[in-house]
């Protein structure tokens, strides 16, 4: 009988957010746009 080998599990790799999106993806636009609005002016803290 076959079985799937799979990475092991002690091997455990932690990435952030940033390193985990591609730098083409739209979401940096996104994420450009809301850091360059002004929060303050409409009232949020």
């Amino acid at each position: 009988m076959q079985h799937i080998t799979g990475t092991g599990r002690q091997q455990l790799s932690f990435q952030s957010p940033e390193q985990q999106i591609s730098h083409d993806n739209p979401v940096r636009v996104m994420d450009a746009f809301v850091e360059k609005l002004d929060l303050k002016k409409p009232g949020f803290g």
